[in-house]
């Protein structure tokens, strides 16, 4: 890919000075990772003392010796990101996917599978819902099942094995990825790790290489780092840590139904307005919530769920 033309600015004094373009492919503490449009990466610190650019940024940065600095990002597309009543955590910017890895063992977390929906549903980033260890037969099976709220919302549920019997499973996985950008996302023992070095040769000795640069002196796993699955870097997969929680500070409580569409296909048809669909009469998605005698589209786990995150975020935070 060639570079594009350098772009003058006007630095102290009226001076002018040359930006260039990148993307933001690892961070560390307030270093960043940039890579050039013609491969390369350097080292770039931001301006300022605290830096705004995540993973999949494009940034415009100045050179500085053999280092760089970036002066400015790119306005983004979306950011992937959580928040509780301590911080905001930042996983990635400008995604086309958010990839999540669940495994039939260790059984997953069902309302942290929501969460990481919801938060993809807020910022409009398409979700890709993977289930691993297919090769677990029964465990597989009971898990599978668990999704079938989720098959129903969503034509990305897809079966996985990371084992060598399981290459149709992943190339039906690349297909989906292929020409796009994609944060996977999951939690520890899922297999994130795995499918990185199976879908990215040389992955681990990169790793190790990006972690040296950055003086981190830590895997991967904590932090988000950006890999190319392909030589012509058209599809990018975004390796993050895994969680054990997932704020959703930042969603207000009556903007959950609609980015729940289970529960938004049916909010529609409420009495009120401004129905909170807890208590309502006339509630178009209370009656559509599935119980004994009356098989509703709306699964009970799913209902509570919205429930707790209801009253969750309805709490004050200070």
């Amino acid at each position: 890919m060639a570079k594009p033309p350098r772009t003058p600015a006007k630095g102290a004094g009226g001076a002018a000075r040359v930006l260039h373009d990148g993307l933001v492919v690892a961070s560390h503490g307030r270093h960043c990772l940039v890579e050039t449009p013609s491969g390369e990466r350097l080292i770039c610190h931001p301006r300022g003392k605290k830096s705004q650019a995540v993973v999949g940024d494009r940034v415009r940065w100045q050179a500085s010796e053999d280092e760089g600095t970036i002066e400015e990002v790119v306005p983004r597309r979306n950011l992937f990101y959580r928040q509780d009543e301590i911080r905001t955590k930042s996983f990635a910017a400008n995604l086309d996917h958010v990839l999540i890895l669940i495994a039939a063992e260790p059984e997953f977390s069902e309302h942290q599978l929501a969460r990481a929906l919801i938060a993809a549903e807020a910022e409009r980033i398409v979700p890709i819902i993977a289930l691993n260890k297919r090769d677990l037969g029964a465990a597989f099976e009971r898990a599978w099942n668990r999704l079938a709220p989720y098959r129903r919302m969503h034509e990305g549920v897809l079966p996985l094995s990371l084992t060598t019997s399981g290459e149709a499973d992943r190339a039906a996985l690349m297909q989906r990825l292929e020409g796009r950008s994609t944060l996977v996302l999951g939690p520890s023992g899922a297999g994130k790790s795995t499918l990185v070095n199976l879908l990215v040769p040389g992955a681990a000795a990169l790793t190790g290489e990006i972690s040296q640069a950055l003086n981190s002196g830590k895997h991967t796993t904590t932090s988000t780092t950006w890999y190319w699955v392909d030589e012509a870097r058209t599809t990018g997969l975004i390796d993050s840590p895994g969680f054990q929680e997932f704020g959703l500070n930042h969603i207000a409580p009556m903007q959950l139904a609609s980015l729940m569409p289970d529960i938004a296909e049916h909010a529609s048809a409420c009495k009120f307005y401004n129905c909170t669909h807890l208590h309502e009469p006339g509630c178009g998605v209370i009656a559509h919530v599935d119980a004994p005698g009356r098989p509703g589209p709306i699964s009970a786990t799913r209902y509570r769920i919205y429930g707790e995150l209801f009253a969750e975020l309805g709490q004050k935070r200070y």
